[in-house]
């Protein structure tokens, strides 16, 4: 099934969601990566996470003469590095995680108890997705870093994207190493 969002997301918008379904995002979604999420545990967010998007990812980014910013590219790093907080930001509201590579238990628990989904993204397609950012809205905490920073991003049709955890426990992941698939 195809699927269009629209930001702040719903738990009724993730909880209809089935892994191996399209998903397609409108309106605003953030980037954050390790240090980033390991500041929201420890300071809080710098952006209101109700139905936040987050989206693991370095983007590379232009500053113009002007000051403002420009995406040159934007693509998925490894979520995995996420695991020791992806759970506790979860629990602070955010409905979506779009990443690569799957997660573990412990985020898997959070999407169950928070009707969250993860949807991965396809590596290598940078230039796909960043034909989907309208603009940069703001950025917070650069003092990590541009890639590290969080890049508040005002997207439209932003995918596609795969359901590959749901908030019914399903895994795509787990079930193809189930099938005994590599």
């Amino acid at each position: 099934m195809i699927v269009h969002l629209k930001t702040p997301l719903t738990k009724e918008d993730t909880q209809k969601l089935r892994i191996k379904d399209s998903v397609y995002i409108s309106g605003t979604i953030y980037t954050a990566r390790d240090s980033a999420h390991k500041r929201i545990i420890e300071t809080g967010s710098p952006v209101d996470l109700e139905g936040a998007v987050i989206f693991h990812a370095g983007p590379i980014i232009k500053k113009e003469d002007d000051d403002t910013y420009q995406m040159v590219a934007v693509g998925p790093t490894t979520s995995t590095r996420m695991n020791p907080y992806q759970a506790e930001v979860l629990d602070q509201g955010a409905l979506a995680v779009i990443g690569k590579g799957g997660m573990d238990e412990k985020t898997a628990e959070a999407l169950k108890r928070n009707g969250a989904v993860f949807l991965a993204a396809v590596g290598g397609c940078a230039a796909l997705y960043v034909s989907s950012v309208l603009k940069i809205n703001s950025v917070h905490w650069l003092d990590l870093g541009v890639p590290e920073a969080v890049w508040e991003l005002e997207v439209k049709d932003f995918g596609p994207l795969i359901v590959t955890m749901d908030s019914n426990g399903g895994n795509l992941y787990e079930e193809v190493r189930r099938r005994g698939n590599p």
